[in-house]
């Protein structure tokens, strides 16, 4: 029986490489089509930024562990925000009961946003945000902070994921329909011109569509193609393309199979820079570069013998390096049983610290170039990728292609493939399906969220409502409610009530009120 060998996304492995298996030598790192990394000198002229993500019950409890971190050598921050927030909801409406700081912090106003980053120099760090359909309201919270503290909002650095399409096929923390969620993206992009000229306005992601179930070539294909979207409504609204497409970022999955994650990443540089040069006739050279930020794979992470979780997040931190982010967060051990411990979140900063120091991945750029698996590779998954691209242009686009479901259904698929491998025991898991303990390890101490978390930040939003001058609030809100209904910015209006300490929940009640709440379609 022949032994064929595939990577997840079904390429088949030749048992050898040579030279004859690669359709051409790539060009020096730094330049056009950046396939060996977007800068010249990689790591040797900057150390990734290592960027652990962290948020869990109050504003206090987070900015404690995020000094913590900084004091252990991280370079960034990266906030994690409960499913309240994410939604646009207060901690005390009535759909909030149970979920306030469960799976990252509770961010309700602004002066939650400045108990957050209390004692944190907000012009000497960079910040990301994953947070997507009320992305705009916590950006302006951070600028409003940062003016507060008499700091140049100009340069102020930072990311808000603000990626609203993948919701609707990956994650389902949308607000509303996909017209006026675009409509708010492109706000930002404005904005962001305006006053935040070093922020990165979108993080364009495909870490949860990979999470969702989809292979590499899914995960850059359809990220890059919601990425085509993004782009064709910013030039439908006026903008240049040079004007913008130097502060889009990405962010992706690193997953097990080294070899196949680095050149997946290869791959996407390449096939974005042909995109907006080619397709968008960019000429701006940093608009043609793909620079993006990496995740280690929560989804491979398992309950069963967790500390193997430590080695499986260092694969993932080298696909990450040697395939050229920018920024990385490594998942803590833990986290398929709990929130990160911070014994475990300590564990992760330091595989990063390790990664770099010790292993020395960053004395040279791309490392991996040149191999003859790695280049091979590289082209079979941009052309795959491009294929699958040109299949959700014939349906309309990225937009159409979600709206119909062909998106969903693909992910789909792809998830119960990769889930029947496991059982059926074609894809091997270790601790899962293949050496197997019949008395498990010790569970390491978890992180426990405050019962009291809740009811505390209920009453924080009682005291701020009660101090507040409420005329301003409703003011600004009518203000709000005018420009949602006419064509204007919707960021200025949004910035004045969140001054005056009007609270996410009523800002986000009054554009559900103009643009109605989403509710997605079943798809079979």
């Amino acid at each position: 029986m022949k032994d064929i060998r595939r990577t997840d996304s079904g390429i088949e492995i030749q048992a050898l490489y040579q030279r004859q298996d690669v359709e051409r030598d790539p060009e020096p790192p730094g330049s056009y089509p950046f396939t060996r990394g977007v800068y010249e000198s990689m790591y040797r002229g900057r150390v990734w930024t290592m960027r652990q993500y962290a948020g869990f019950g109050s504003a206090r409890e987070t900015n404690t562990r995020f000094r913590y971190l900084l004091e252990q050598g991280q370079t960034g921050l990266s906030v994690a925000f409960d499913l309240p927030t994410q939604l646009g909801l207060d901690s005390d409406d009535p759909l909030a009961l149970g979920e306030v700081g469960r799976t990252g912090v509770a961010i309700s106003s602004l002066e939650d946003m400045a108990t957050l980053l209390e004692q944190i120099p907000l012009d000497q760090v960079s910040t990301s945000m994953t947070i997507n359909a009320p992305a705009a309201a916590l950006l302006l919270m951070y600028e409003l902070l940062a003016e507060q503290q008499g700091l140049s909002t100009e340069k102020l650095r930072g990311t808000i994921q603000n990626d609203i399409l993948k919701e609707y096929v990956a994650r389902g923390t949308f607000i509303f329909s996909p017209q006026p969620s675009m409509r708010l993206t492109v706000d930002i992009f404005r904005y962001c011109k305006a006053h935040l000229p070093k922020w990165n306005t979108i993080s364009i992601s495909g870490y949860h569509i990979r999470e969702a179930g989809a292979t590499a070539v899914e995960e850059i294909a359809f990220t890059l193609a919601n990425g085509i979207a993004y782009v064709e409504a910013a030039l439908e609204a006026g903008l240049e393309v040079d004007e913008f497409a130097p502060r889009l970022s990405f962010f992706f999955n690193a997953h097990n199979n080294l070899f196949e994650e680095v050149a997946k990443f290869r791959a996407a540089r390449r096939i974005w820079a042909h995109l907006m040069k080619e397709r968008f006739g960019a000429q701006d050279p940093r608009s043609m570069m793909l620079r993006f930020h990496t995740q280690t794979a929560g989804a491979t992470l398992t309950a069963q013998q967790p500390l193997n979780n430590i080695v499986r997040v260092t694969l993932q931190t080298l696909a990450a390096t040697l395939g050229g982010t920018q920024s990385l967060h490594t998942n803590s051990f833990d986290e398929a049983l709990a929130l990160p411990s911070r014994q475990a979140a300590t564990v992760a900063l330091r595989t990063q610290q390790i990664a770099a120091h010790e292993g020395r991945v960053i004395d040279t750029s791309d490392p991996l170039g040149g191999s003859y698996y790695v280049e091979s590779l590289t082209d079979e998954i941009e052309a795959r990728a491009g294929a699958l691209i040109e299949e959700v242009d014939r349906l309309g686009g990225a937009v159409p292609a979600i709206e119909g479901g062909f998106v969903q259904k693909a992910i789909s698929d792809s998830a119960y493939a990769y889930q029947m491998a496991i059982e059926e025991g074609s894809k091997p898991v270790v601790g899962v399906n293949v050496f197997q303990m019949e008395e498990e390890q010790g569970r390491p101490d978890l992180l426990r969220v405050d019962e009291a978390a809740q009811q505390e930040q209920i009453e924080r939003l009682r005291r701020l409502r009660a101090a507040r001058d409420q005329a301003a609030v409703d003011g600004a809100l009518q203000e709000l409610r005018r420009v949602a209904q006419s064509d204007g910015n919707l960021l200025y209006p949004m910035k004045r009530a969140l001054g005056y300490y009007a609270t996410l929940g009523e800002v986000f009640g009054v554009l559900r009120e103009v643009f109605g709440q989403y509710r997605a379609p079943t798809i079979l």
